[in-house]
């Protein structure tokens, strides 16, 4: 979780499943170190200029045109939002 304006609560558990969707799914393509692939760099190099509500746009309704799918049904939009935060602040490898 994080504080702060724009805190999104995730339970720990479900912390969990989405650091592994991250590293998994999101990995296949844009790397297993998330330094690119078939799809840009998700590291906070690349992604510290965007604002979160663009990140979390990308992940819910994908990138038309690019190979990038809409991942809304998996997740929620907080956890979306979570997510393009933790992408922001970058991972723990």
């Amino acid at each position: 979780m994080f504080a702060g304006e724009g805190a999104v609560a995730i339970k720990q558990d479900r912390q969990q499943e989405l650091m592994h969707l991250l590293r998994q799914d999101c990995g296949s393509c844009h790397g297993l170190t998330l330094k690119g692939g078939l799809g840009p760099s998700l590291l906070p190099n690349r992604l510290g200029s965007l604002p979160v509500s663009i990140l979390t746009s990308a992940i819910l309704d994908g990138r038309p045109g690019t190979a990038m799918p809409p991942w809304r049904g998996l997740v929620s939009p907080e956890e979306a939002q979570w997510l393009a935060m933790i992408l922001k602040k970058g991972i723990d490898k």
